[in-house]
């Protein structure tokens, strides 16, 4: 039998806009009370306004390892439990590795790899305690296979890739599930910092994509019932190949 998320209580990072928003609307629709975690405060507000009672904003900078800490509690203070989390938040630099600067390497890897450890790390213990949860990371395709003009951001998600499967292992005794989806390209605003060439060719080739079509994927991930784990999705646009 399949596991419903009505009466769930969800929380994920990057809320505001883009994957997050569009996986955020997915579970509130599927009946779930939903954190959406994010530090554009206005954005927040507004898109919650949207979504109904059922959707609450929680300011975190996930930048700040502080602001993160205030993230587990305020959600137990208001929900009493967490049933689902998705670390979804994420940052991209790529291009000519000469073409970057480091501090934009820094502050991409802060989000992409450290904020989704810590905020992992701040869930655990309250799904372990419960014997039940399911983690989902938002990965790329750079983590399963080098993208060339994405050097930093490649390896940012092979670190979220060994970081997902190990800690899958070692909490599947727990009753707790962890997977992660890699998308291909999604229309979102981390594509605009694409080389303009590159954007402009996959714009003409229609291979980007919608980024409901990730929110469908992982309400199937979620939706399994709780003796099947999916463990990665791998999801592309057609006529992208890599």
């Amino acid at each position: 039998m399949s596991q419903e998320l009505s009466g769930k209580v969800v929380a994920i990072t990057g809320a505001a806009s883009g994957i997050g928003l569009a996986c955020a609307k997915a579970y509130v629709e599927a009946g779930a009370r939903v954190f959406l975690v994010d530090r554009a405060v206005d954005q927040l507000e507004r898109v919650c306004g949207e979504l109904g009672e059922t959707a609450i904003p929680l300011v975190v900078d996930l930048l700040d390892p502080q602001s993160i800490e205030t993230m587990m509690p305020a959600i137990l203070a208001k929900a009493g439990q967490l049933d689902v989390f998705h670390a979804n938040a994420g940052s991209y630099v790529g291009g000519f590795l000469l073409d970057s600067h480091p501090d934009e390497w820094d502050r991409m890897l802060t989000l992409n790899v450290n904020a989704v450890f810590r905020t992992v790390h701040a869930v655990l213990p309250h799904m372990v305690e419960r014997k039940t949860g399911d983690v989902i990371v938002t990965s790329s395709v750079a983590g399963h296979e080098p993208i060339q003009w994405e050097p930093i951001y490649t390896a940012s998600k092979n670190a979220t890739y060994a970081f997902v499967h190990t800690v899958r292992r070692q909490f599947a005794q727990h009753g707790i599930r962890v997977g992660a989806v890699s998308p291909g390209p999604v229309l979102t605003a981390l594509v605009q910092d694409w080389p303009k060439e590159n954007l402009d060719k996959a714009i003409a080739a229609g291979n980007l994509m919608d980024p409901k079509e990730i929110a469908d994927a992982v309400m199937f991930m979620l939706t399994r019932p709780r003796t099947v784990t999916i463990r990665d999705i791998v999801i592309l646009p057609a006529g992208f190949d890599v």
